[in-house]
């Protein structure tokens, strides 16, 4: 016997040594006289088990039993080991490696498994394992391992997992075709979920949602609009979560008229505006400006949840309602819901809006201390804005460098319209010499420096700074937005 599968056995044993009175009254029904048809069977009490302790001792006694070789319950061990909450997947794979002719229920069972924890590539391999071993996949096969490529964002494992879903002629099949849609829009391949889509006959309500969510995922409003046309044209009722994506879609394409249409289906067929629908519908309105029917929609709400607090709070702050944005942050904080880094960037973007320096500063400096939030590199982005427009330029360009992130154009170009703006030449010539270091080809940051050089009467450095954009061969590179200014 090899030593890895001793070693298993020897801890089976020793788990099996410990006394639990159901399953130590079951081993004793076991080693009765009765025939073999009369004893209750193990499998049975997998049910029963809560713990992993309790599970080990039922394995134990199959093998002891030599029940083991039963696939069956062996099946339903291995179901429990790998997809229970009290389970451990390491030890369902070792089970399922010490099974000698394990079935396609074991193989899909882990594989499902491994394709929701945190090594979706794990499933894929078990795929290719399973199939080494002249396993045949069946249609439950391939939903799981088309999940790993979906939690892996991988557009190469969906085409590899495509071919074989041809191979084995299942590429009719409404639940695997499902899943490929949803490998191909979650893996920047939106095109090919659409043409697996196209090719179907027959659709039914799921494939519907799953494609247009694809799209709204993908920020393809127009053409999730269109598919929601469609659909509706099919004759199919949209259910929740399709006009979750349809509204999210409005929202991205400022269709407030579709939104409202939907809005009013809702009401219309009595549907119950979860947290989930109801956010939405705030989302869509707030994104749209229509910001006393979000502020409706919200209060009406039963229940909500931080996107709720976040799609109200960004919606006023990006339409320029800074006192309200403000007002719904507090009185989110007094009713104890914890803010996330996206309310936080709203606020922050409301603060951008109205010039409020020391309270965007209060909160960008709070965020660690308070909130336990790391701020992102849209939060520096936001603040230095902030900075730049109150001419605090040095205090801005201390912030970049301090940055756990490393900052891209967008920031230092910021800067540098804060820099423009203030007339600060000193942090300006420092500005351009990073975004170079970054973009050696963007040409419009010489111009900018140039027309300061120019503005402060500098003459003999706007000679100097066109003639080495002349030996350089550079030239004006028309409307460049990152940075502001004249281009």
């Amino acid at each position: 016997m090899p030593p890895s599968k001793l070693t298993f056995l020897v801890k089976l044993s020793l788990a099996h040594r410990r006394t639990i009175t159901a399953l130590a009254f079951h081993q004793t029904l076991w080693q009765t006289s009765s025939p073999p048809a009369q004893r209750a069977p193990l499998s049975l009490m997998v049910d029963k088990c809560k713990s992993m302790d309790q599970l080990k001792q039922i394995h134990a006694q199959m093998i002891v039993t030599s029940r083991i070789h039963d696939t069956f319950a062996a099946s339903r061990l291995l179901n429990f080991y790998a997809l229970s909450a009290s389970g451990d997947l390491n030890y369902a794979l070792k089970l399922l490696e010490h099974t000698p002719m394990p079935n396609l229920f074991m193989w899909n069972t882990v594989i499902r498994a491994q394709a929701s924890s945190s090594s979706p590539f794990e499933g894929v391999l078990l795929y290719a394992d399973m199939r080494r071993q002249g396993v045949i996949p069946g249609k439950h096969t391939f939903p799981f391992v088309l999940k790993a490529c979906s939690n892996m964002k991988s557009v190469k494992c969906c085409e590899q997992v495509h071919a074989h879903v041809l191979k084995f002629g299942l590429d009719s099949d409404l639940h695997v075709v499902n899943g490929l849609v949803r490998g191909y829009s979650v893996s920047d391949g939106i095109d090919d979920a659409r043409r697996v889509f196209d090719e179907l006959d027959d659709r039914n309500l799921s494939i519907w949602t799953t494609m247009i969510c694809g799209y709204a995922q993908n920020d393809s409003a127009g053409e999730a609009i269109r598919l929601f046309d469609g659909m509706i044209a099919d004759g199919f009722e949209p259910n929740g979560v399709v006009l979750c994506s349809v509204l999210s879609a409005c929202a991205q394409s400022a269709c407030l008229d579709l939104g409202e249409q939907i809005h009013e289906y809702i009401q219309e067929k009595g549907m119950e505006l979860d947290v989930i629908l109801g956010t939405a519908l705030v989302n869509m309105y707030a994104k749209n400006g229509s910001l006393a029917k979000a502020k409706q929609c919200f209060y009406g709400l039963k229940q909500k949840n931080i996107a709720t607090w976040n799609a109200l709070i960004c919606g006023l702050a990006i339409h320029g309602h800074v006192e309200e944005a403000i007002h719904f942050f507090t009185k989110l904080e007094k009713e104890k819901v914890m803010p996330n880094d996206i309310t936080l960037l709203g606020v922050l973007s409301a603060c951008c809006h109205a010039g409020l320096l020391d309270y965007g500063r209060k909160i960008f400096y709070s965020m660690k201390r308070n909130y336990g939030i790391e701020p992102k590199i849209k939060h520096y982005g936001c603040m230095v804005d902030l900075l730049g427009r109150g001419g605090q330029v040095v205090e801005a360009e201390e912030l970049i460098k301090g940055m756990v992130w490393k900052a891209d154009v967008v920031i230092w170009g910021a800067l540098l319209s804060a820099c423009k703006e203030s007339g600060n030449i000193e942090v300006a010539e420092r500005v351009v010499k990073e975004i170079l270091d970054l973009d050696p080809h963007n040409h419009a940051v010489y111009v900018i420096l140039s027309n300061m050089y120019a503005e402060a009467g500098r003459w003999e450095d706007v000679m100097k700074r066109r003639k080495g954009m002349k030996e350089g061969s550079l030239k004006k590179t028309a409307g460049w937005s990152l940075v502001g200014g004249d281009t």
